[in-house]
């Protein structure tokens, strides 16, 4: 039976998740306060790149299944079920995470909640969270108990974000064990779709489920960093960490995903989540059990020092007037996303000390320019490098997996490239006269 559903935040979370609610049958309202973006997802445009969601979004929004509002009033009287998918970002100057955004979902629609109702966190929290918010919730709606608080953690992968919603490899729900209420029996509901999928629906306690999606980033996290760490000592023996990886993901523990050393990762998720999950461990007493991350975020870090400096060694130990051409500008390809990138971290410290820098990304180029428009931007990949001293591929783009090494050849200064993502076939660009740098790969 389909829900009347409020999704309260509408960035890659929440608008994400508003329009899969409506695919899967339920009448949905998206809540922000930013009046500019809810101008724009009401004629059913996408504010950010992701992949496959303006189909999804134009098609529930001409059907009037799915709306958008800045009125949190006119939610609490449409719906039965209530979504939060706002952002927790890093506290300015300090590792932990700021609750504000998801402290004031619950401030906002508690108040306004008149008819029994169930809230389903999704957004990124320290551990505890879910229980001081719904001991609030509690407390501020008038309904008092029948408003009810539980945790259902997101995993979307941007760029994937739309398959991950409507096909996920699993479902989390946190409960309170001893005030269970309503929240499974509407969870169950809400998804009943994927359910008749045999998706796997995990059932938990509030901590738990908390605990769930920061554990599973830190493993991802770590073992990112894990190659990249590796990839250090390969590049000191000579040994090839493309290969090493082939070799250890054969083992079924281990696998092959995840071991792609390169620039490392960034986003809006790992780099904050770890660095969250480290503060909260302290504030719990048990920071040791976590300071292996510490040593994760630093190699993370460290690889984008890293390329900055093989860069320089590679045009003769200054790149005072060098003409660097860096492709790509998103954390990830698929992705217009540039918060914490790896690749525009390098692209602006490579400016910074004298080259000069042309990137160019397939999706990212304005929210690039808008962190850093001291840069130059291109409109292709030929304008970027055209008369380059050094191409470096920072983000693994199926554009620059597929350039053709001879054509562009003709095109840079000096056939010189750096792989900072491994994502290129080696011998084919050192057979095009190129002389090639991989992380912890051979180069030639």
């Amino acid at each position: 039976m389909p829900e009347r559903i409020a999704v309260f935040g509408t960035g890659y979370l929440g608008a994400t998740h508003a329009a899969g609610m409506a695919e899967l049958g339920h009448e949905v309202i998206g809540v922000d306060i930013d009046s500019a973006k809810i101008d724009l997802l009401r004629r059913g445009e996408v504010p950010f790149y992701e992949p496959g969601l303006g189909d999804v979004l134009r098609r529930h929004v001409d059907s009037g299944r799915l709306r958008f509002t800045t009125d949190a009033r006119e939610a609490a009287e449409f719906a039965d079920v209530f979504f939060i998918g706002v952002g927790t970002p890093q506290k300015e100057g300090e590792y932990a995470a700021d609750m504000r955004y998801v402290d004031d979902v619950i401030e906002t629609v508690g108040p306004l909640l008149t008819r029994p109702a169930v809230i389903l966190g999704k957004s990124t929290v320290p551990v505890g969270t879910a229980a001081r918010l719904a001991e609030r919730l509690r407390e501020i709606a008038p309904v008092g108990a029948d408003a009810q608080l539980g945790w259902n953690p997101e995993f979307l992968r941007e760029g994937f974000a739309v398959e991950d919603t409507l096909r996920p490899d699993r479902l989390v729900i946190g409960v309170d064990p001893e005030n269970p209420g309503r929240i499974e029996e509407v969870a169950r509901s809400v998804y009943a779709a994927m359910l008749e999928r045999n998706t796997p629906f995990i059932v938990t306690d509030l901590a738990t489920s908390e605990l769930v999606k920061v554990s599973a980033n830190a493993f991802l996290a770590t073992k990112i960093s894990f190659i990249n760490a590796i990839a250090e000592v390969c590049e000191a023996s000579g040994a090839d960490v493309t290969a090493l990886a082939d070799a250890i993901g054969y083992d079924e523990r281990i696998g092959r995903k995840f071991l792609g050393a390169g620039l490392g990762f960034g986003g809006g998720c790992l780099p904050k989540d770890i660095r969250a999950f480290m503060a909260r461990a302290g504030e719990l007493g048990v920071d040791q059990a976590l300071t292996f991350l510490r040593e994760v975020d630093n190699v993370n870090m460290r690889r984008r020092k890293h390329v900055v400096e093989l860069a320089t060694r590679v045009v003769g130990g200054s790149l005072s007037g060098i003409h660097v051409a860096v492709l790509g500008a998103a954390f990830k390809p698929q992705s217009d996303d540039v918060r914490d990138s790896p690749a525009l971290d390098v692209a602006g410290s490579l400016h910074l000390r004298g080259a000069d820098v042309r990137v160019y990304d397939p999706e990212a180029m304005r929210n690039a320019a808008a962190v850093w428009p001291t840069l130059t931007f291109a409109q292709s990949i030929e304008e970027a490098c055209a008369g380059a001293d050094l191409v470096l591929v920072a983000t693994e783009w199926a554009q620059f997996r597929s350039i053709d090494p001879a054509a562009l050849a003709a095109t840079v200064g000096q056939p010189r490239i750096i792989d900072g993502r491994n994502c290129l076939v080696a011998q084919d660009w050192i057979d095009a006269g190129w002389e090639y740098y991989g992380m912890g790969r051979h180069s030639g």
